[in-house]
């Protein structure tokens, strides 16, 4: 009977060892394509100032980030916090090393967050995402946009071959100046929360939260018709341009918008993408191109890989402007749903040892050592067998974890000579 409840709390990703082997072969697929593509690793502190963090979360994440204080001190007292992303802390990164940088930087982050989110299937509280940004001094073509959306196909297609992907795009330029032209920026955030949320309630519960607003039957209706625009290029955009409106910023967005998809077209993303007005990201500094991917044959599974462009990150932090256009695969919420499903890419490793090494008594454990880093110099994952067992035991240990097995018994030491059971 335990002692404790030695269970792990609940919204935690804990694995066995099968399991896990998977979950790191994804993880270095991933890392792998974001090398090839010419991004570079970093790592952030997972405890950074609050008034870094709290300085660009908004809305409800805002309410979800963990505070760190120590024995003795109050919420209010704790000036430190646990990160809820790796964009907020990378801002902080380019505005202190902005100097020793190369621009633009190309940089990669693969590593826990944390939110106090409700933990429920698939929602976790502690998850690894794996990131890609770019980021430039005062401006950023809207190809970068492109690269990044490429790049995070590319490590979707790597780790889940042969799955349909569906990338949902659109441009929060164009909802903005729509807004503008409709008179009504005063609710504009509450407009974008609307939306934002609008999949995850009836259309009915949205139509009731735009007409809290008390913004009119018409306009409520104009929102309406905007937000369920969906579909291919051409027909959304002509959509989009027969509103007739001539706000530059609503232009400059549905411009925005047309290139990148042109781009993407020509790289054969064609059946793989739609513009989706839906698509706004909650996150307060998304400024342009938004988009999310989902598996279409797992809709539960909601959105996989999700991101945009933001024009000035760090602008709370620094005087200097830097651009930036990025995106994160949330692995450990893919992970677990692929699991659940019974859909978990095969491991590349069958066993997670290569060899075991079987000393039959005490008499043969000084030799096993010296034959172990032997073969480990040779590039050999081997465990050494030291428990006091009978040797059928130690052999039916050695067929679960290991790919093959050497015993070593006196004759073995004598002659140096040893054969190799493979299991």
């Amino acid at each position: 009977m335990k002692k404790l409840n030695t269970s792990p709390i609940s919204g935690m990703q804990e694995l066995l060892p099968e399991k896990q082997a998977i979950f790191n072969q994804m993880k270095r697929q991933i890392e792998e394509v974001y090398r090839l593509h010419g991004f570079l690793n970093i790592e952030t502190p997972m405890i950074d100032r609050t008034e870094i963090l709290f300085a660009k979360a908004g809305g409800e994440t805002e309410k979800q980030i963990y505070r760190v204080y120590k024995t003795g001190e109050s919420a209010e007292e704790s000036r430190e916090a646990l990160r809820f992303d790796h964009t907020v802390p990378l801002a902080r990164y380019v505005t202190e090393h902005e100097t020793d940088l190369a621009f633009p930087f190309r940089v990669s982050q693969i590593g826990r967050n944390f939110r106090g989110e409700r933990a429920q299937k698939g929602r976790f509280r502690e998850f690894y995402q794996c990131d890609i940004d770019v980021v430039s001094r005062n401006s950023l073509p809207i190809e970068y946009d492109v690269d990044v959306i490429l790049t995070l196909f590319e490590a979707l297609e790597k780790i889940l071959p042969r799955k349909r992907k569906l990338v949902r795009i659109s441009n929060r330029k164009i909802l903005s100046g729509f807004l503008e032209e409709l008179n009504l920026q005063e609710v504009k955030d509450e407009i974008f929360s609307i939306i934002d949320h609008a999949e995850k309630v009836l259309p009915e519960k949205t139509r009731e939260n735009l007409e809290s607003l008390n913004i009119g039957e018409e306009r409520v209706a104009q929102v309406l018709a905007f937000i369920n625009l969906s579909g291919k290029r051409e027909a959304v955009l002509a959509a989009l341009r027969g509103f007739g409106f001539e706000n530059e910023t609503f232009k400059e967005g549905l411009e925005e918008l047309d290139r990148v998809f042109s781009l993407l077209e020509s790289q054969g993303l064609e059946k793989s993408i739609i513009l989706d007005m839906k698509i706004i990201r909650g996150l307060d500094y998304y400024t342009g191109t938004v988009f999310e991917t989902i598996l279409p044959d797992f809709p539960k599974l909601g959105s996989v890989c999700s991101g945009g462009r933001y024009e000035n990150l760090a602008e709370l932090y620094s005087e200097q402007k830097f651009p930036g256009a990025g995106g994160s695969i949330g692995l450990t919420r893919l992970f677990s749903v692929l699991d659940d499903s019974g859909i978990l890419p095969e491991s590349e490793v069958k066993k997670p040892v290569d060899l075991a090494i079987i000393p039959v008594s005490a008499s043969e454990v000084d030799y096993c050592f010296g034959l172990s880093e032997e073969l480990r110099e040779e590039g050999k994952n081997v465990d050494l067998v030291l428990a006091d067992k009978k040797l059928g035991d130690k052999l039916k240990y050695a067929s679960k974890i290991a790919a093959s097995a050497i015993v070593i018994g006196p004759d073995e030491v004598a002659s140096g000579n040893y054969s190799i059971k493979t299991f």
